[in-house]
């Protein structure tokens, strides 16, 4: 129970940090549901893309009332985006053996391999916020459609095996490669992770049992969470604030990899 109130607690941190970074939510909604509530993980990756999923299109009013939000650059992305990430969860992920092959009588499960996956993602994500990287303003070059199309793809495959929004790889990708503005492409990336979390999740819905009081009412806690983070953004500096939460993601990621594999 007390596992539980502390669970529905961190719910809101996921959309805290969406709203303050534009990423980071299903990189914490997957510990939350899988170690604080006991979702199974093929599981937990099914209820973080519908959490993200609407938590980035609550968050994403802002940016298109602001005329942030740039429709070319993520048709670009984001329908290569929508095609890998439908298929991965409509034909791969619900087809997998629960257990996929045995290292010395060692049986090595779906399940296992998800959490590994996912606790590699979250040791690359930290270092790329530790990093304290900046980002620079799009120049007016020409864009490179293709190289965003086939990121587009990466993300896609990656969102719908692990049931992650992958904010902190499209922001990167939509800066560097579609010469977007930050503020652009943090209006434009959530938009991104909404339409890929949905997507994922309604690919989904016919392998997964939806236990909907429960994923409702976390959902809710991410979207309260997501305008307390647009809030909290115009007073806390987002480089300062980025490095912190790369070195809590360091620390979650390693503790999946020991426990997943040592206990």
């Amino acid at each position: 129970m007390l596992m539980e109130i502390v669970g529905y607690a961190a719910s809101i941190l996921v959309g805290v940090s969406l709203g303050l970074i534009g990423s980071g939510g299903s990189i914490l909604t997957i510990p939350i549901l899988v170690y604080l509530m006991n979702i199974p993980p093929s599981v937990a990756t099914s209820y973080s893309l519908f959490i993200v999923g609407v938590a980035a299109l609550a968050g994403s009013i802002k940016g298109i009332k602001e005329n942030l939000f740039d429709q070319k650059v993520a048709t670009y992305f984001g329908i290569p985006s929508l095609i890998s990430i439908f298929i991965m969860r409509k034909f791969v992920v619900p087809f997998l053996p629960k257990i996929l092959f045995t290292i010395f009588e060692f049986p090595f499960t779906k399940d296992l391999f998800i959490m590994l996956v996912f606790a590699v993602l979250m040791i690359a994500a930290s270092f790329s916020m530790i990093k304290r990287k900046i980002f620079f303003a799009g120049d007016n070059k020409e864009i490179n459609k293709y190289k965003i199309a086939l990121k587009g793809v990466f993300v896609g495959l990656l969102t719908g095996f692990v049931g992650v929004g992958g904010g902190f790889l499209i922001i990167p990708t939509l800066v560097f490669a579609a010469k977007l503005p930050m503020k652009n492409a943090v209006a434009t990336s959530l938009i991104i992770i909404a339409a890929n979390a949905l997507i994922g999740f309604a690919g989904s819905i016919d392998s997964t049992t939806i236990h909907w009081g429960f994923l409702l009412s976390f959902t809710s806690l991410s979207v309260l969470g997501i305008f307390a983070g647009i809030f909290l953004s115009k007073k806390i500096s987002n480089e300062n604030l980025k490095p912190a939460f790369g070195w809590f993601i360091l620390g979650t990621g390693i503790y999946i990899l020991v426990r997943e594999t040592l206990f």
